[in-house]
């Protein structure tokens, strides 16, 4: 019995390790879930938003926004892929640590198979707060590549102000383009 007993309880924290493992994943941050409450708080609005367009760091356009095309602005950030979906979970990892520099706890979520994933990386940044916590920003970097060109896309969510899309385009035969919006409904920006 003396044998028995290290094998059984060696076996129940691996059991009981790897359920945790499994719940731990089942809550991942549902990031398409809160930038789809953001886009509707913003649709309703009465907000004024700007829109500021840069082709290769310079800026080329700022105008304004009707709410009811905010919506549309936001496609990139609305089509991404819900990687806290079941069908997504065993496809990434969850990292969460706290940034002493930022006061921010960062959850970082990275694909095992970054060469099978669209979505490459997605930070939530998260500031602590005795009242309840509170997203500060949302990043996302994702990469479609073809077999002539690649598209890299770098989205930025800065809750309660702004967002902000850089693609980078790299095709066969052309030199590389970088385009960046920056749509803002914070004034105080």
């Amino acid at each position: 019995m003396k044998f028995r007993l290290p094998i059984f309880l060696a076996t129940l924290t691996v059991l009981f390790g790897t359920c945790k493992e499994k719940d731990d994943r089942e809550k991942f941050f549902p990031v398409l879930s809160f930038l789809q409450s953001q886009v509707a708080d913003i649709d309703t609005s009465l907000y004024p938003i700007r829109k500021l367009v840069y082709i290769d760091s310079l800026r080329t356009d700022t105008f304004f926004i009707h709410r009811e095309n905010f919506r549309a602005e936001a496609k990139d950030f609305l089509a991404i892929p819900d990687i806290s979906a079941s069908k997504y979970r065993d496809k990434y990892t969850e990292e969460k640590i706290f940034d002493e520099t930022l006061n921010r706890v960062l959850i970082t979520y990275t694909p095992l198979k970054p060469e099978k994933e669209e979505i490459q990386r997605q930070e939530v940044l998260i500031k602590p707060d005795p009242t309840g916590d509170k997203v500060t920003n949302i990043i996302i970097n994702s990469v479609v590549n073809t077999k002539d060109s690649a598209v890299q896309k770098r989205l930025l969510w800065r809750v309660g102000e702004s967002f902000q899309v850089t693609i980078i385009k790299q095709v066969a035969g052309q030199a590389e383009t970088t385009s960046t919006s920056k749509v803002i409904w914070n004034e105080d920006e």
